[in-house]
Parts: structure tokens; sequence; C-alpha cells
């Protein structure tokens, strides 16, 4: 029993030698590149109380991949976000809203969406090649006049050497928005 136990740990410590031991760090691009997973809305309905309404959060999916492990901002760390994007549009990620007119789309301003950031992906003095899964969620309110509009969402993010990814679209899909 002993013996048949000692050599279960002996296979299992070469299985995992051999599968570490396999692994080859990805050669990723040091610009970001992203890619387009899925968009998804749920309608949340309206909760109790002032400033509840009937709303649609809608959640972008983008895949990433970066060469050198530098995407994401010290959310904390405003004086950088100050000094190193104060005369910037966007932030590290930037979503454009554009709405379907007349059978063509335009852009559709939102102040919402001016300068966003998403958190540091590694830990400080990390390097290497990164890829995952981000997810941006965006709220769409059910307002008095709204009305139900198809729209698309152009997307792409910078690292925080200010390299900036390809431009990638969505679906389309309807959400409110509030009628002028």
């Amino acid at each position: 029993m002993r013996k048949q136990l000692i050599q279960g740990l002996v296979v299992l410590g070469v299985l995992g030698t051999a599968a570490t031991a396999c692994f080859v760090e990805p050669n990723y691009s040091d610009t970001p590149e992203i890619r387009f997973l899925s968009v998804t809305k749920q309608t949340l309905e309206a909760g109790t109380g002032v400033g509840r309404p009937r709303r649609d959060s809608v959640i972008v999916t983008i895949n990433f991949q970066d060469g050198t492990g530098d995407l994401g901002e010290n959310t904390q760390d405003t004086t950088r976000q100050r000094v190193v994007f104060g005369k910037e549009t966007w932030g590290n990620y930037e979503i454009k809203t554009f709405q379907l007119v007349s059978g063509k789309y335009e852009e559709l301003p939102l102040a919402v969406l001016s300068k966003l950031y998403f958190p540091r992906l590694t830990r400080e003095g990390q390097k290497g090649s990164i890829e995952g899964v981000l997810d941006f969620s965006q709220i769409f309110p059910y307002q008095r006049n709204f009305k139900m509009v198809p729209v698309k969402f152009q997307i792409r993010i910078r690292d925080r050497g200010l390299r900036i990814s390809n431009t990638i679209e969505t679906d389309t899909l309807s959400v409110p928005i509030n009628g002028r």
C-alpha cells in the first residue's frame, strides 16, 4: 500500500514537472491587440426609491493580448491620470457609441464614457506577455421620453506605454435612449 502511494506521488511529480516544462511564453506584440467576443443586454426592473428606474445593463466582452504586460492603470493614482491623460479625450479604455439613423451609424456622444480606466492587470514590476478577457458594463436607463435605438460600440485600449490597440466594433443591439 505504501509502495503504491509513493509510486503514485512520483508519477504525479513527473507529470507535473513535464507539464510545466512544456510551457512556452507566447510571443505577442508589444502593442495591445483586442478581439470582440460578445455584447449582451439584461433588462433590470425598477427598484424601490428615487433614481432606480427600469434600465438595461449592457456588457461588452473583449479578449486582449499584450507582449509587455503593461495593461491597466492604478485607478487610485489620480496624479498619473491627470499628468498622462490630462489633455487626452480618453483614458486607457475607449468606447464610442454609434446609433443607427436613417440606415447609417452616427456617433452618439455619451459624457459617461469620456474618460474610462481599467485597473492594472499585472503586479508592479511583473513583465511578460499576458492575455485575457475584459468586461465593460454600461447602464442605459428608461427615462421619461425614451425610444429604443439600435446601437453598436467601437472599442480600443492603450497600455501604460501609451501604445494603442486595434479598434473593434460590436454587434448591434437596441437600448433606451432619451428622446430629444
